[in-house]
């Protein structure tokens, strides 16, 4: 069982999850349980095709959540 950080955004009433680890890896819901059952079954379709196609699985990346003034 591999464990992926992700990044969950609420715009316009639905939840946004990005995974940083997996490029291209986003899906959305109406509420976040929506949104985080979502991304499992897009994390699971990305790690699939990435082994059909004989890829290396990524690792999770380290985040940090900073504040930039301008």
């Amino acid at each position: 069982m591999i464990t992926y950080t992700v990044v969950l955004e609420y715009n316009e009433g639905y939840y946004t999850v990005t995974v940083p680890a997996l490029p291209g890896c986003i899906t959305q819901g109406r509420t976040k349980e929506e949104a985080l059952e979502h991304a499992k079954e897009a994390i699971q379709g990305y790690l699939e095709s990435l082994q059909k196609d004989g890829l290396a699985i990524p690792e999770d990346v380290e985040l940090a959540e900073v504040a930039v003034t301008v």
